[in-house]
């Protein structure tokens, strides 16, 4: 068995960017994309930190694919 070497799997820039969005969350700023409602999920928060992480061009793991 081989030991994998780690690295990150989100840059730190892309943490700045979910912190962001949490804080907007939470001052209740936030809103979603297409419909613009405010956002309360903290899951949802998350999700559209990582996806402007994405667009950005920052690293992040590619969004699930979806079935």
């Amino acid at each position: 068995m081989t030991k994998k070497s780690s690295t990150r799997k989100y840059s730190p820039a892309a943490s700045k960017n979910v912190e962001t969005e949490m804080h907007e969350m939470k001052k209740g700023t936030l809103k979603s994309g297409r419909s613009g409602k405010k956002v309360t999920s903290r899951k949802q928060a998350i999700a559209i930190g990582l996806s402007e992480a994405r667009k950005s061009g920052k690293k992040v793991p590619p969004a699930p694919k979806k079935s």
